[in-house]
């Protein structure tokens, strides 16, 4: 049995979307390019995907996928091949009709993306007036026809202070799930230098985050993108003396580490392009002129993320590399270099300690 399995793929099925959001990593507009999946591609697509884990979780998302019209056909053919077929929206398309077809299609899941606690601070992040009442709506939508969601939130500098009142909100709403985004500038988010997160903040964010997971109940909480999350979790269970245990969501990639990119996840581009992982800007390969598979398996980019001895710098070193990795995607956009050390991580490791005192 090969050692390297895919649990979950975000499909962008169409590269138009309709909202212009600041962060957006494939720079999505309603003057882009569809894509290159029609109908047969794409089941030739989930063939491949099946033929490796027909248990896989596939995320349907664009762009905005439901503005392709034949969404459903897409979703019934990976239902029926037993993938876990989710969808990834920005809620405006959502209606009682779209619901039900999610319903009879076997669409698991569905997540919204949530970046305000207000209509202003959310639709000036999106880059769209309605995109705030558009989330709002297809959650009601959701919870009327029973259909499981999970709500993201990416943050910058312009609305980092408000990620207490949007976790409040979020409570509020009740999803399944809450994943906390770190921005990571790829796409139309690279013009989003100036506006990342200090390396000090960040750390302090995923500092609170762990205090509030400690305390959540109801909903399932993870910062994404913030691999150095499972390094400060064991610290901080260390300075409280106590267990910390990771909870997993069926829809998860149930990784035992932070960045799992091209271990057990991995994104296809509108346009074909089989990418480690949602923000990483390189491609290992595309559909067009090799099989998943083959991508998967063979392509240079993958099996260079999966050397961990080969990581440079202090993640090379780092006694956490094997729970946390450093985000390679952040590594590449700030260096030039994915083996590089991951620039938000302030972390000193033991051995680089050593190295450097002689």
């Amino acid at each position: 049995m090969e050692k390297w399995i895919p649990k979950w793929i975000a499909w962008e099925i169409i590269g138009t979307c309709n909202l212009n959001c600041i962060h957006c990593r494939s720079a999505a507009s309603l003057n882009s390019p569809p894509g290159i999946f029609d109908l047969p591609t794409s089941k030739r697509l989930i063939d491949e995907i099946a033929e490796i884990n027909n248990e896989t979780t596939v995320v349907l998302t664009g762009g905005e996928p439901l503005l392709k019209e034949d969404w459903d056909k897409i979703a019934l053919y990976g239902t029926d091949k037993g993938l876990r077929m989710c969808m990834a929206t920005n809620g405006i398309l959502v209606t009682d009709e779209v619901c039900l077809k999610m319903k009879d299609v076997g669409i698991k899941i569905v997540s919204l993306s949530l970046d305000g606690p207000t209509r202003k601070i959310h639709d000036d992040f999106r880059g769209q007036v309605g995109a705030f009442d558009g989330v709002m709506k297809a959650i009601e939508l959701f919870k009327k026809h029973n259909i499981p969601f999970l709500i993201n939130s990416s943050f910058t500098k312009r609305n980092q202070m408000y990620i207490r009142d949007v976790y409040k909100l979020v409570k509020e709403i009740k999803p399944v799930a809450w994943y906390l985004f770190m921005i990571v500038p790829v796409g139309r988010g690279e013009e989003l230098f100036e506006e990342l997160i200090s390396p000090k903040d960040y750390e302090d964010i995923l500092r609170w985050h762990f205090e509030m997971e400690l305390e959540e109940k109801e909903i399932f909480v993870r910062p994404t993108c913030a691999p150095q999350y499972y390094r400060i979790c064991y610290e901080m269970s260390k300075e409280k003396s106590i267990k910390y245990e990771r909870r997993n969501l069926k829809f998860s990639t149930g990784g035992a580490k932070g960045c799992v990119a091209a271990q057990l996840i991995a994104m296809i581009d509108a346009y074909g392009n089989v990418k480690p992982c949602s923000y990483f800007p390189l491609s290992a390969g595309n559909i067009k002129e090799k099989s998943f598979r083959k991508i998967w398996y063979q392509s240079k980019l993958f099996n260079d993320l999966r050397d961990f001895k080969s990581y440079k710098d202090r993640c090379g070193v780092c006694e956490y590399l094997n729970v946390c990795g450093g985000c390679r995607a952040r590594a590449y956009t700030a260096t030039g270099d994915y083996m590089e050390v991951d620039p938000y991580c302030n972390y000193i490791p033991r051995r680089y300690r050593e190295r450097k005192n002689g």
